[in-house]
């Protein structure tokens, strides 16, 4: 018991943050309660309400995806260069617009107006809100606060519960009408546009008075860093089958109306297991947590591959699946945001935070539609899953080779923490 409370006393370190950094993690939640009230019910919306193919569902789920992270690259250029918090701002105001648009859209010209809004926003806040913490958590981890990887744990916690809250609200919601939820979501960030405005300081640039372009000549020369990015793009593919993968298995075994469940189920997990697991990662693994931590997510991709492919019965492989996905976020998120600063070099971090997602985004418009494609082409219902573990696979070894070769990402540098 005393081990498992000391374990979770980070939780009990929140007020030692700053109020940005503690506005950051607590916002982590308003975001993913708002964005959560419609993304799981999203696809469902386009197929059984607007009778939507396949394909056109998994270039839809891709487009946004690719509007959000595809465009990090220049929300994080324009936080270095404007500042955190005009960025920020502008991404709430972008997003509450992209769910007003969704809550209206009964036809192609408004569904994608509103998918490519709430994208674009999250490309504006999300890479400067990010690069807030990096920076900021990194001075806190000199002075003996809490270590950067710890205020990203600390977000992922604060989000899941998001995750959680989300999709129980989005479910209740959704028995009224799409519109209804989607107009909560534009109410929810309206709120966070206002703590936003009122909490975060006016502070200037770090690269105030440059070119906007001027961050990425420097990311483009990092190769270690470029090469980091490329093989953690598979992560957010991986993650994205949350939405399009997960529930089309759930209809083909009759179990749609597990998909809230399934999702409250991986925030649970997060929200219980985060921090204790970040800290035995850091201590045990230290950067090794990547290959071993992609390893992982490409078993929970061959691990459904065999269950659906013996024919286990209902809903089994799509426990398994969320279940195994999450242990393998839970081991490679926190230890790779916390190495972006140090590939960095602590410089232009909204730069290479973009560029990260970014790499991801262009993995996820791509493998999204030659995922759909296979889900849509009526052939085997293992094999779509079998074709997506050998992204996170390939991450795996390349993120390996990169543990043993890159100063930045050695064990010493990365693992290291305080005596506690």
């Amino acid at each position: 018991m005393s081990v498992l409370l000391r374990r979770w006393s980070i939780l009990g370190r929140l007020g030692e943050l700053p109020r940005p950094m503690r506005l950051v993690v607590l916002g982590q939640l308003a975001f993913n309660t708002g964005f959560y009230l419609v993304l799981p019910f999203f696809a469902l919306h386009l197929t059984r309400d607007l009778g939507l193919g396949g394909a056109l569902v998994g270039l839809l789920l891709g487009l946004r995806t690719f509007s959000q992270q595809g465009l990090f690259f220049l929300g994080g250029a324009l936080a270095d260069r404007c500042g955190t918090r005009p960025v920020a701002l502008t991404g709430f105001v972008v997003r509450i617009a992209g769910f007003l648009l969704l809550a209206l859209a009964e036809g192609p010209v408004l569904l994608v107006a509103g998918t490519v809004a709430t994208g674009v926003a999250a490309a504006l806040f999300s890479p400067a809100v990010e690069a807030e913490l990096a920076r900021r958590a990194g001075a806190l981890e000199r002075t003996h606060g809490p270590t950067r990887s710890e205020a990203f744990a600390m977000v992922g916690v604060a989000g899941e519960v998001g995750v959680v809250v989300g999709p129980v609200l989005g479910s209740l919601l959704l028995t009224v009408d799409f519109a209804v939820t989607a107009l909560a979501a534009a109410g929810v960030f309206a709120v966070v546009l206002v703590a936003f405005a009122r909490g975060m300081p006016r502070e200037p640039a770090a690269h105030a008075g440059e070119p906007v372009l001027a961050g990425w000549g420097e990311v483009l020369r990092n190769r270690a860093f470029l090469a980091f990015a490329a093989a953690y793009s598979s992560w957010l593919l991986s993650y994205n089958q949350l939405y399009l993968a997960l529930p089309v298995e759930l209809a083909r075994a009759g179990s749609a109306g597990l998909l809230g469940a399934l999702f409250v189920l991986s925030a649970v997990i997060v929200v219980v297991g985060q921090v204790p697991l970040a800290e035995v990662v850091r201590r045990r693994l230290g950067p090794r947590a990547l290959p071993v931590g992609f390893a992982v997510l490409a078993l929970s991709f061959l691990a459904t591959a065999v269950l659906v492919g013996v024919g286990a019965p209902g809903p089994v492989p799509a426990v398994v699946f969320v279940v195994t996905l999450t242990l393998g976020q839970m081991m490679v998120v926190p230890v790779a945001q916390d190495a972006v600063g140090r590939l960095a070099g602590e410089r232009r971090l909204g730069a290479h935070f973009g560029v990260l997602a970014s790499a991801g985004g262009l993995a996820a418009l791509g493998g999204s539609a030659l995922l759909g494609a296979l889900l849509d082409a009526g052939g085997p219902p293992a094999l779509p899953w079998a074709v997506t573990a050998a992204l996170p696979l390939t991450s795996a070894l390349v993120m390996g080779v990169l543990v043993r070769r890159v100063p930045a990402l050695h064990a010493d540098t990365l693992a290291a923490g305080r005596p506690s």
